[in-house]
């Protein structure tokens, strides 16, 4: 254990604005979880109470103050410790099971909720399109880590278009006049496709998806939030498979 430097603190700070490469977590499952999956953290910065569940990482952590964990923290309520792991993208490559296409949506609960639905129905990869980062802290801290079981690869809307003619993708998405969700079956390959919540699927997108599904609702609700209906309809094509 080591006492972290002044000078260290800024560099990090200025590091956490400007480099995407670098994850902050700051929830101590999420980070526990992090570190038996084989991520390597670079720096783990823990309040002195808390410094006793990182023993086996003694040459990497450091002890400050709840002033250090709160500039680091993007949490309203930070638990005493913050660890900082290197970030690889994943290299972008075609599915070979259901998959999650996420077009345009900015909201990091939403995004990191739909991870977790899309990890949970057993869905291998999430494309995201012009989307939130994907080392958003509270992206991170919405999958409940589950970020770093699957492949999430980050891409522009036509390099994701291209991809998806040239390997023949097979896309569904949301839409009102599609066919309910509970009646539809296909022995396809499929990506469902969660646009942003204002706007939905882009237009470019909306043009290469083969079917359009809609969820069956009472009481005049017209709509869900996307992770909601995205992982409805995740969930349906996945049951045969859970």
């Amino acid at each position: 254990m080591q006492k972290a430097s002044i000078n260290l603190i800024k560099d990090l700070k200025k590091q956490k604005r400007k480099n995407s490469c670098l994850i902050f977590l700051d929830n101590i499952k999420i980070i526990e979880d992090c570190i038996k999956k084989g991520m390597n953290p670079i720096y783990i910065f823990a309040e002195n109470d808390k410094a006793h569940l990182f023993s086996d990482n003694e040459d990497i952590l450091y002890i400050v103050d709840h002033k250090i964990i709160e500039q680091l923290s993007d949490s309203k309520t930070p638990q005493g410790v913050v660890c900082i792991i290197e970030y690889i993208p994943h290299i972008v490559k075609k599915p070979t099971t259901n998959f999650l296409v996420i077009d345009g949506l900015q909201d990091p609960g939403n995004v990191g909720s739909l991870i977790r639905s899309a990890c949970a129905s057993g869905f291998e990869n999430v494309y995201l399109v012009e989307s939130v980062n994907a080392t958003n802290s509270k992206l991170i801290r919405s999958s409940v880590g589950t970020i770093f079981d699957i492949n999430v690869m980050e891409l522009k809307r036509q390099e994701f278009i291209k991809y998806a003619i040239k390997w023949k993708l097979t896309l569904l998405k949301a839409d009102m006049n599609g066919k309910n969700i509970f009646d539809f079956h296909t022995t396809d390959t499929v990506g469902v496709v969660v646009g942003n919540e204002g706007q939905g699927v882009s237009k470019d997108i909306s043009k290469i998806c083969k079917y359009s599904v809609s969820i069956p609702m009472k009481n005049k609700v017209e709509s869900l939030n996307a992770s909601v209906s995205g992982s409805i309809i995740m969930y349906e094509l996945a049951k045969k498979n859970l």
